[in-house]
């Protein structure tokens, strides 16, 4: 049986967000309504803290890295959005680096990637990271098994470096079923405006599932260490995901929750 509404519940509906919330999406579902309602009050409350952590941040010439990887279509794209959409976009970076340019590729691999480490007082996000080599490279062949043992046995050391050069460091992998990613894929296609977000690879995926996952699982076997550990966020509620996202960051960097903003 479903619940009732609520005194509580009416209220929200008929704010600005519950109408539209309510009426944007067929068929109507009152509690989706609602949970989008209580989403984005919660999310606007993270945010608020965001703000703080920058401010921190940039008062105390700190640096923080905070890295994202997972599965195609898995929502690290909107979970950055989210982080980024309300602060300060002189004092961060979103890092989503495309295929390595000849030069790059006669490059130490981890050469480019230190090219975008943050400045002082700077937040920077990697819209997939170094990590690519540890699972996406491996798996559609871009690299040689040989270049796959280099990394992995160089990664930690080059994180370690990393946190001993006192930048904060965060590690964020989403998490979504093969059956959700199978449904991401058909609304993207099904939609014009997303269309472009499908690639090659996006289209391997599925039929790849299980030769990333082993890579996945490799990943996390060798570099999910005491001084840098991974998050798995689980991430086929993109809602719950992205709260989860930003409740874990702000845990995971000691900043001044008293600071005035």
């Amino acid at each position: 049986m479903s619940r009732k509404l609520t005194e509580l519940d009416l209220n929200k509906l008929n704010s600005n967000k519950g109408l539209l919330a309510l009426l944007s999406k067929e068929p109507l579902n009152v509690f989706k309504a609602i949970r989008y309602v209580d989403y984005q009050k919660r999310l606007k409350k993270l945010q608020v803290e965001l703000i703080r952590l920058q401010t921190w941040t940039i008062k105390n010439n700190e640096r923080i890295i905070v890295v994202f990887q997972g599965r195609d279509a898995a929502g690290k794209g909107g979970a950055i959005r989210r982080l980024t959409e309300r602060i300060n976009p002189r004092h961060m970076r979103i890092v989503a680096l495309p295929k390595p340019t000849e030069d790059e590729q006669s490059q130490w691999y981890f050469q480019r990637y230190i090219e975008q480490l943050p400045k002082a007082g700077e937040m920077v996000f990697f819209d997939r990271s170094w990590y690519n080599r540890a699972v996406v490279e491996p798996v559609n062949g871009f690299c040689t098994p040989e270049e796959y043992k280099i990394f992995m046995n160089q990664v930690n050391d080059f994180e370690r470096m990393i946190l001993e050069s006192g930048i904060h460091l965060v590690k964020i992998y989403m998490s979504i079923s093969k059956k959700e990613q199978a449904q991401r894929f058909e609304d993207i296609k099904s939609d014009p405006l997303k269309q472009w977000k499908m690639t090659k690879l996006d289209e391997k995926a599925q039929d790849l599932w299980d030769d990333y996952t082993e890579y996945k699982n490799a990943m996390f076997e060798k570099t999910n260490t005491a001084i840098s550990p991974w998050k798995i966020i689980q991430a086929n509620r993109k809602t719950q995901a992205r709260i989860n996202v930003i409740n874990h960051i702000l845990k995971s960097i000691p900043y001044d929750k008293t600071l005035e903003i």
